[in-house]
């Protein structure tokens, strides 16, 4: 049962291809921000049991392949994601605060696939060659 994962009460494998982007499309995740944005996902992930197996921060996007437990619905771990990192980013970055002042950093909706239709492979490499650059990093940053 290699893949799978287990809880008290169940072995599952449950993956989601998810992808947001900021409000208006405006090109802020870069440098330091996009770094920030990348530690504050890990974190939140890791806090709820989720784990990125694939991930990139575009200029104007998030991009995950997330494994996850079958106690969260994949709106809930996006309203999670979302808000926490939207709130501590501005917090953090007061032109990010200027630019949004209405608090709000990402668009309202998302893209959720679940991994099924298209392979797990699929999904890796279109992630890893999304920007044609050979990284060993899992969850990377746009230049």
């Amino acid at each position: 049962m290699d893949g799978y994962r287990k809880n008290s009460h169940a072995v599952h494998d449950i993956k989601y291809h998810v992808i947001w982007v900021t409000k208006y499309r405006y090109k802020i995740l870069r440098g330091p921000i996009a770094i920030r944005a990348r530690e504050l996902i890990r974190q939140g992930c890791e806090a709820r049991g989720i784990i990125i197996l694939q991930g990139s921060v575009g200029k104007d996007h998030i991009h995950l392949l997330l494994s996850c437990p079958p106690s969260l619905a994949p709106s809930k771990i996006l309203q999670y994601l979302k808000g926490r990192s939207s709130r501590l980013l501005q917090d953090e970055f007061l032109e990010l605060k200027k630019r949004y002042w209405g608090q709000h950093l990402w668009a309202r909706g998302y893209f959720c696939a679940t991994v099924g239709t298209v392979t797990e492979e699929i999904i890796r490499n279109y992630i890893a060659n999304q920007f044609n650059e050979e990284r060993n990093d899992i969850f990377k940053i746009e230049e």
